[in-house]
């Protein structure tokens, strides 16, 4: 989602791109995790296998790229010794998260440890879905104005923050957009190409669930505005919900349960995976 919340530097992608000028306190905790994994004689890849991370989020870690979750740090903790000293120093981490909103924080948080994702989008491509040059577009017409280097900061979050969706090929995500989004226009026709081919590209894996509400469908019980829907390692469900200036975590179960059943209702009213993509494919050649 892109998040009017989500002032992205984004969130979770492509793992190559960095997260400008990383706190003091990444920087020193993954050259911790660094000595100490030297120390072990392991190599990066040795240490991902071990924690269940790929190797481009240790480096991630090391270079204080990435801000590590509870999980990553308990596992590193019992590879590396267990000498406490990477659970006492996680507790004051700081991300120096430039590219998000205060109230989008916690749920970006969670959604990296989530078991299961869905997302319904009615104003802008997902923010996990954008390719670079939306991206771009979308933080350049953002109001109020910002410098070159707080727009690379969150194109380079942005891209950071897809990165979960090709690290966890077990975890369902499921999205579900109107097809007026799509049909938006931006920048030029090559743009417009890439824009697609991303969207096309990382809905191809089995894990992951694309499907398009085409203009004829008709008003739907999500007009009230887009939402996300997590589900945990325990079974909870929680969702977040995003305006102008604002977003709100949402774990009252009563509240919770209403929006899981529009979302389900939505779901059986979109066209299929199999019509989504065929859309997007043949909008695609309208160019």
């Amino acid at each position: 989602m892109r998040g009017v919340g989500e002032i992205e530097v984004g969130g979770p992608s492509g793992e190559q791109e960095r997260e400008p000028r990383p706190s003091d306190s990444l920087r020193t905790f993954g050259a911790v995790v660094q000595a100490l994994r030297e120390h072990a004689g392991l190599s990066r890849e040795e240490l991902g296998t071990r924690v269940r991370y790929s190797k481009h989020t240790v480096e991630s870690v090391e270079l204080g790229r990435r801000m590590p979750d509870e999980a990553f740090v308990r596992r590193a903790e019992e590879v590396l010794g267990n000498t406490g000293a990477l659970c006492k120093a996680a507790r004051h981490l700081t991300r120096g998260e430039a590219g998000f909103a205060a109230w989008f924080r916690r749920w970006a948080r969670l959604e990296r440890e989530a078991a299961g994702l869905c997302t319904y989008e009615c104003r802008l491509v997902p923010g996990l879905l954008q390719s670079r040059s939306y991206a771009r577009a979308v933080f350049e017409g953002t109001i109020p104005l910002r410098t070159d280097e707080e727009l690379e900061a969150q194109f380079a979050a942005r891209m950071e923050r897809q990165t979960m969706m090709r690290e966890r090929p077990t975890v369902p995500f499921g999205f579900i957009v109107e097809e007026h989004v799509f049909r938006r226009r931006f920048g030029d026709a090559d743009a417009m190409r890439e824009s697609f081919d991303h969207v096309l590209e990382l809905t191809t894996p089995r894990n992951v669930t694309l499907q398009v509400v085409p203009l004829e469908g008709g008003l739907h019980a999500c007009l009230d505005g887009p939402v996300q829907i997590l589900e945990t390692d325990e079974g909870s469900r929680l969702a977040y919900s995003e305006g102008q200036e604002n977003g709100r975590l949402i774990s009252g179960p009563k509240e919770v349960s209403v929006l899981c059943r529009r979302y389900d209702t939505l779901r059986s009213q979109a066209l299929n995976p199999k019509e989504s993509r065929a859309l997007l494919e043949r909008l695609r050649g309208e160019l």
